[in-house]
């Protein structure tokens, strides 16, 4: 019998960097958005009330909350590149079977089932996908090729967010005719295209990185047997509390970004929910655009303008303020609930200045975790638990912020969110410097 084709098997001579790199971090975004943040924007358009569509989009945030805990085994078989192409067709193939699967009369249930495991297989594509881009790519080259890196994952999340979003409530108005404020199961025909053009781009991804893409190296660290990654990961796992200040390091990973965690979702469902029910009414295409577009363009311009500034001031510095920027601007949507402005310039000027300074406080957490949480022996494997912790923070916060905005009402909850403030700004006046840096 023939053995198997190896699918990795690509053309001898190395591809440029660019044209793996952007494509590769664009697919990573798609996976990523559409599970943990479109999501959100699709189960209140299929009728679900905010409690179930926040929590279940939050409850997918668990596989990228615990990659840290699997991503060793990934490195003992095959090549990064086969776990790159293999997690693609995967997700090609999964979305292409939600869309078929919403036809169903329980597709909700069915629908969440392959949510979950590809939410499994979306974080294994992010694990290889940097594993490739690390052992490829020699130092000089990962710090050259970081911008596009960083801003292909940002075109895949206004991919996500803006155009897909925006083509959802295109073909539910003007293809299919339906009321764009009404939800319920009439918008299952739109989100079915999008899901089937989802797993399309991602099967056209595959291809294009089996012959881009590099096989990747094996790092000098890689274990050679699944004891030896256990046993390196306790090791990991016991120095990482053995740092200096590791308790107030850890408040500082859950808590630094506590207020967003209970703000994401409860924030989206806002701006979709009807003026009866305290909402802005907004639809796909008007959430597309000011928060799936302009949002996400002033969270960038925010992202430099913040970095610039910890580069000027230093990080301890500049941490109380960054912790300012994060959470004061979240009285944005305090004031939008309670005035609940019609004028898109208004609702778009409000979104802006909360994800422009949003942008600049969330720099300092990066920082913070890669100056003074993963220095040591095992950096790498301590900055992954640091943002694991913040992932998991973001997690529970958004599966309980739902059900709470229901008991209170929006402006209720938006208050309740400004109350959650409080132990953000305790955290980094407490927060340990043991590392200094000039």
């Amino acid at each position: 019998m023939n053995s198997a084709p190896d699918i990795t098997a690509a053309p001898p001579k190395v591809k440029h960097p660019l044209l793996w790199v952007p494509t590769g971090y664009f697919t990573m975004a798609l996976t990523y958005n559409m599970l943990t943040a479109a999501a959100v924007v699709m189960f209140s358009n299929l009728g679900m009330d905010n409690g179930e569509a926040a929590a279940y989009a939050s409850a997918l945030g668990l596989a990228y909350t615990v990659k840290p805990f699997f991503a060793a085994f990934l490195e003992m078989y095959k090549t990064k590149k086969f776990f790159v192409l293999l997690s693609q067709v995967l997700l090609g193939i999964g979305f292409i079977g939600v869309s078929f699967a919403m036809n169903m009369p329980n597709y909700v249930t069915i629908m969440l089932a392959f949510f979950w495991v590809l939410s499994f297989i979306g974080s294994s594509q992010d694990i290889t996908t940097d594993g490739v881009y690390v052992t490829a790519l020699d130092a000089k080259s990962q710090a050259l090729y970081c911008g596009w890196q960083s801003l292909s994952w940002n075109l895949g999340k206004l991919a996500m967010m803006s155009v897909m979003v925006v083509l959802s409530g295109v073909l539910h108005e003007h293809y299919f005719k339906h009321d764009p404020h009404v939800s319920g199961p009439e918008w299952i025909q739109s989100w079915q295209l999008v899901f089937g053009l989802l797993g399309i781009i991602m099967l056209l991804m595959a291809v294009w990185h089996w012959r881009v893409m590099p096989d990747g190296a094996r790092a000098e660290n890689t274990p050679k047997n699944p004891g030896e990654a256990i046993s390196t990961l306790m090791d990991a796992f016991v120095t990482f509390f053995q740092k200096q200040g590791i308790w107030l390091m850890i408040g500082f990973a859950l808590l630094f970004r506590v207020s967003f965690g209970f703000l994401n979702a409860p924030s989206m469902l806002f701006m979709k929910d009807t003026v009866e029910n305290g909402g802005l009414n907004l639809t796909n295409q008007e959430f597309g655009l000011i928060y799936g577009t302009f949002g996400l363009v002033a969270l960038l311009i925010g992202s430099l303008v913040g970095g610039a500034y910890v580069a000027k001031k230093g990080l301890q510095k500049a941490i109380f303020p960054l912790c300012c920027c994060v959470n004061i601007p979240n009285i944005t949507f305090l004031l939008l609930a309670i005035y609940q402005p019609e004028s898109a310039t208004l609702i778009s000027v409000g979104v802006i200045i909360e994800q422009f300074f949003f942008g600049i406080g969330s720099v300092g957490f990066m920082i913070y975790l890669m100056q003074q949480l993963a220095p040591g022996k095992y950096a790498t494997t301590h900055y992954a638990f640091g943002t694991a912790l913040m992932g998991l923070c973001m997690m529970l916060t958004g599966m309980v912020s739902g059900h709470l905005q229901e008991l209170m009402g929006y402006t209720g909850y938006f208050v309740f969110v400004m109350a959650a403030t409080i132990p953000s700004f305790l955290i980094c006046w407490f927060a340990p410097f043991p590392h200094k840096h000039e």
